[in-house]
């Protein structure tokens, strides 16, 4: 990864990892931090800091990945705590949840991301020892036979449970389809964690990030209009939905004049409310056991 910064530092998707490590360290440095991870400023580098700085409102709109960090965080640890023993860590960029959080040795956990990103991540994490069984994947998730490949591995290597953080957004509907049915067929995945935008979402961030993400190669696509049905015929079901706006306040991370907003909710109707509830959240998905019919 070459350490050029340009006028708009983001290259392409692999780089909004950096941007968003840049939030974990701002968490991470605070007396009250919701979690803490030590590697996320070595991980951003200059470029991270770069990207923060590039994009509107790069600082105070740091609520809603630190909101994502901590739910993700639970669930995981949740899921550990049930039982689950592996882990497949899909479009992972710069996640250092095997070496933070507190994880059984023997947990199983598959890290998978492209080249580049990968060999970034293993160079700047160099010296430090994962909590749990750490393998690194090299892969590009949008070549079906590599992907299949990948998730068979996965497979053999028992239940799963798998993280998709931050991935669904930059793919377009047909690339998630794919993706939703080798989870469910070929990784015969328990559990899917994903963070899942809406279409009120994608128009609001029009008006703030899209346009720098469009012209550094990243630019936002998925956010269906049918919210987490689209991944029933798929073969997933929601089991948990947690709110992006809920969780913000549940966790005392929020939006600037978030009070307003909240005290504006209580004088909509249950269904705009609910639209606005599940405006961003986050989504852990069950696998309904039954196999879906590939399509080519």
């Amino acid at each position: 990864m070459a350490s050029d910064v340009t006028a708009n530092p983001i290259r392409n998707v692999s780089d909004t990892a950096l941007w968003v490590a840049v939030y974990r360290a701002m968490e991470s440095e605070r007396a009250d931090a919701l979690f803490r991870d030590p590697y996320a400023r070595r991980l951003a580098g200059a470029r991270g800091e770069a990207i923060v700085a590039s994009i509107p409102h790069g600082r105070t709109m740091a609520w809603p990945m630190i909101v994502r960090t901590v739910v993700i965080d639970e669930i995981v640890q949740r899921c550990v705590r049930d039982g689950i023993k592996n882990v497949l860590n899909l479009a992972a960029g710069l996640d250092a949840r095997p070496y933070r959080l507190d994880l059984p040795p023997s947990l199983r956990w598959l890290h998978v991301d492209m080249p580049d990103m990968v060999a970034y991540y293993r160079e700047r994490m160099a010296g430090e020892a994962p909590r749990c069984e750490l393998e690194f994947i090299e892969a590009d998730l949008r070549i079906a036979g590599k992907r299949r490949e990948v998730f068979a591995y996965a497979r053999a290597q028992g239940p799963l449970l798998v993280i998709s953080e931050g991935l669904l957004i930059y793919l377009e509907a047909p690339q998630v389809t794919a993706l939703a049915r080798d989870l469910h067929d070929v990784a015969q995945a328990r559990w899917w964690i994903a963070d899942l935008a809406s279409p009120m979402l994608l128009k609001f961030l029009e008006r703030t990030w899209a346009r720098r993400l469009r012209d550094g190669n990243a630019p936002f696509l998925f956010g269906p209009a049918e919210g987490t049905t689209f991944f029933s015929p798929l073969g997933w079901r929601e089991v948990e939905f947690r709110s992006t706006w809920d969780e913000s306040l549940r966790v005392r991370r929020t939006m600037r004049g978030a009070h307003l907003w909240h005290l504006l909710y209580k004088f909509q109707s249950a269904r705009r409310r609910e639209a606005g509830r599940r405006m961003s959240g986050i989504v852990l998905f069950e696998s309904d056991g039954k196999r879906v019919s590939h399509a080519s």
